[in-house]
């Protein structure tokens, strides 16, 4: 998995930027910003076009403030 690719933790739905590996888990941070959590490997898939959107927007609004 590249760094600064976006991924989805299946557990929960919640997109994330891949940050790096520690150990056996795979760093995500929200890309807006925020605390990282760590997630298997095999829990992780790539988003749907919709979901890249939400989180470009969700950067947006933080940059901007919103």
């Amino acid at each position: 998995m590249d760094t600064g690719a976006l991924m989805v933790d299946t557990r929960d739905g919640r997109v994330g930027v891949v940050m790096g590996n520690e150990g056996p888990y795979v760093q995500l941070r929200p890309p807006q910003g925020g605390v990282e959590w760590d997630v298997p490997p095999d829990l992780l898939r790539e988003p749907e076009p919709g979901e890249v959107l939400s989180a470009k927007v969700a950067v947006a609004n933080a940059r901007w403030g919103k």
